[in-house]
């Protein structure tokens, strides 16, 4: 059975007539009724009465003629459907995005532009440390995601785009002697405890916080280590110690905790967009091009 031969039974159903159906279907009268005998042969029921004068549905016809018509219709919804995933505008795309990233603006924009956009397009987003990320992206387990430089090597199967830059920020205890300066030099860090991230917590920061250091000439003293930057920062305003974040973070406002500039060019970090390098799906596509018109305009 054929798409074609439940259109054809569908015309005639609707038409109550061989002559009207063939004359709608661009086709003889003819090879309609052999189709028609045909569907009937292989259904194994008979789906109209017919006279010289009239023609009419059976009841295996009426309730044939339901199903045949949400088949066809299913049908079609299944060629827009198709056809919407070859221009990206339909399936699945899964974001991944690293702790820092939602206070950024360019997130939030991307996100709702792309949505209104691409409605018909399943977009699931989950937070993950940058390490994690890239990992689940080789993996094929998500298709892209907002990380920060990893200060490790990059997989050979994945890249990454330039989106954004961001200054690295000192978190300190408002109380504290370097909260009257504007900027802080890394070595003034030198004898104060670190609230930092854990090693195997995947951020790309951990290491650079260390490389900052050893250039500085000491190494941290990691005081306390912590999974979630919110906790950091109420860590630091307990007293706990100092720590280093991007400057996204500074958007949270907490009671006797100061943000201040480090007097270090290398104290930036950047936002990129990881995906696999070979990857030309017309979803990733789609959302990669809006990204970069987001940055390029912010």
């Amino acid at each position: 059975m054929e798409l074609r031969h439940l259109r054809y039974f569908v015309a005639v159903a609707e038409e109550l007539s061989f002559t009207r159906a063939a004359e709608r279907l661009h086709i003889g009268q003819p090879p309609l009724s052999q189709q028609i005998q045909a569907l009937e042969a292989e259904v194994g029921a008979q789906l109209f009465e017919r006279s010289k004068r009239w023609v009419r549905l059976t009841e295996a016809g009426k309730l044939f003629l339901e199903d045949a018509r949400q088949i066809l219709a299913q049908s079609e919804r299944a060629v827009v459907t198709a056809r919407r995933a070859q221009r990206g505008e339909a399936g699945e795309l899964r974001v991944g995005f690293t702790f820092s990233t939602p206070f950024t603006p360019l997130f939030a924009k991307a996100i709702k532009r792309y949505r209104q956009l691409y409605p018909h397009v399943s977009l699931t987003l989950h937070e993950m440390a940058t390490l994690h990320q890239l990992e689940a992206i080789e993996t094929r387990k998500m298709d892209l995601g907002f990380v920060r430089p990893p200060e490790v090597t990059l997989p050979e199967a994945l890249t990454l785009t330039h989106l954004r830059d961001d200054p690295l920020l000192l978190v300190l205890p408002s109380d504290s002697p370097l909260a009257h300066k504007r900027k802080v030099k890394v070595k003034d860090l030198e004898k104060l405890p670190f609230v930092m991230y854990p090693k195997d917590a995947g951020t790309g920061i951990y290491f650079q916080i260390f490389r900052l250091c050893r250039a500085a000439g000491f190494v941290p003293q990691i005081a306390m280590e912590a999974g979630e930057a919110s906790t950091i920062i109420g860590l630091v305003a307990a007293g706990i110690g100092v720590s280093v974040l991007p400057s996204p973070f500074h958007s949270i406002h907490m009671e006797d905790v100061v943000y201040r500039a480090l007097d270090d060019e290398a104290a930036a970090t950047s936002l990129l967009l990881a995906q696999r390098r070979e990857d030309s799906s017309p979803l990733v596509e789609a959302f990669v091009a809006l990204a970069r018109d987001e940055a390029d305009q912010s």
